[in-house]
């Protein structure tokens, strides 16, 4: 065996570890507050080191000295299972608490700390660095992915966090929160079909036309630079007067504030991913396969449907899940124009100064974004392991 500074160690848990024991020596893991509006105050680790809390550590103490070991498939899938093992027991920790104070003090809210948020960040980079070593394919990568977090929504589902500030706003407000939920997934659907419908055809016009696109991408890019409360803004005034002028417009729907100016606005800047997917897509096939095809008598529209587009479709895929994660995170913002979605959840919570709801628009849209991209790059692994 060689010694121990010859050995090969992995720097990249090392960091993760020390940025965890940083996380709970800086900041607090829980805290507590009287009611939803004041500000919360730590709870003392005292109050979470007795009964049989400690024994939740006990994934954390497996984690501290993984980065010392061989790099081996058992190590990784260890740590990978320490790190969600330690998440987990987080989150009933944290529920098991709350439920303490809640029964102490009824109208007390208990809420996830700083430090919470960042081992529960630092734990899922933890587990997606070893799964990565674990499994080179994304497809596989991502069912795992699921196995090892289902614990979290299993806890979830049996109402051993409901004590919790968070998801006692949710209580409060599931409607509004089923509500914003569908607003926000017809935001995106709206954007993106209209998006690709556009984009596709202009991103096949600019391969063929290399003396257009050069201009294409100039407006697209300006597009892209206009801050998006900017764009919402310019787009009220002319889609109010179209509503004005044509009743029809305005019994569809259209009008200076709502979902009209969110998705026009949404499909504009949606614009500049697709359209440059498409491009990269085509550029990337073989020119060899394509003489090939020319050569066996495919017309020009044969060869694009049956040899350029398939070759192309991981790219295409690509710009397309960027597409859809941006508009995810720009549909909060279209909530200051009347769109709904969560982001009508998060501005009413910054009016009320309440931060665990805020937290309740915020964390959706955030698993939305990360589900939506798991999925697309799902698709996309299996298109490339196609034989």
């Amino acid at each position: 065996m060689p010694p121990f500074s010859q050995r090969k160690h992995d720097r990249v848990l090392l960091a993760l570890t020390l940025l965890m024991l940083a996380s709970l020596y800086a900041w607090p893991l829980l805290t507590w507050a009287p009611n939803r509006l004041l500000t919360g105050h730590a709870l003392p680790w005292s109050r979470l080191a007795n009964g049989w809390h400690p024994l939740l550590w006990l994934p954390g103490m497996l984690l501290l000295p993984a980065w010392a070991l061989r790099p081996r498939r058992l190590v990784w899938l260890a740590t990978a299972l320490a790190a969600a093992a330690l998440l987990a027991g987080l989150c009933g920790l944290a529920g098991a608490v709350a439920a303490e104070e809640a029964a102490r003090t009824p109208f007390g809210r208990t809420s996830f700390g700083a430090a919470f948020w960042s081992m529960a960040l630092l734990c899922w980079l933890t587990a997606a660095h070893c799964l990565t070593r674990l499994f080179p394919r994304h497809s596989s990568r991502s069912i795992a992915h699921l196995l090892l977090w289902a614990p979290l929504g299993l806890l979830l589902a049996s109402g051993r966090m409901d004590e919790l500030s968070v998801l006692k706003e949710y209580a409060n407000r599931q409607d509004v929160f089923d509500d914003a939920l569908w607003r926000h997934v017809q935001i995106l659907l709206a954007t993106l079909l209209p998006a690709i419908a556009t984009g596709w055809p202009l991103g096949l016009l600019a391969f063929r036309r290399p003396a257009l696109r050069q201009a294409l991408f100039a407006v697209l890019n300006i597009i892209q630079t206009i801050p998006s409360i900017a764009l919402f803004g310019l787009l009220i005034a002319p889609l109010a007067w179209l509503a004005q002028t044509s009743p029809w417009l305005a019994r569809a729907g259209v009008g200076g504030i709502g979902m009209a100016p969110a998705v026009i606005a949404l499909a504009l800047y949606a614009l500049l991913p697709i359209v440059r997917s498409m491009v990269a897509g085509l550029e990337q096939v073989p020119a060899a396969v394509v003489e090939a095809a020319a050569g066996m008598g495919l017309s020009q529209r044969q060869i694009l449907l049956r040899v350029e587009l398939p070759l192309a479709l991981p790219v295409v895929l690509a710009g397309i899940r960027i597409t859809a994660v941006q508009t995810v995170g720009m549909a909060s913002v279209a909530a200051l124009i009347g769109a709904g979605g969560f982001g009508a959840i998060m501005f009413q919570g910054l009016a009320g100064s309440a931060l665990d709801l805020v937290l309740l628009g915020v964390i959706p849209v955030v698993a939305l974004a990360v589900v939506l991209d798991a999925l697309f790059s799902f698709f996309e692994s299996l298109l490339e392991i196609r034989p």
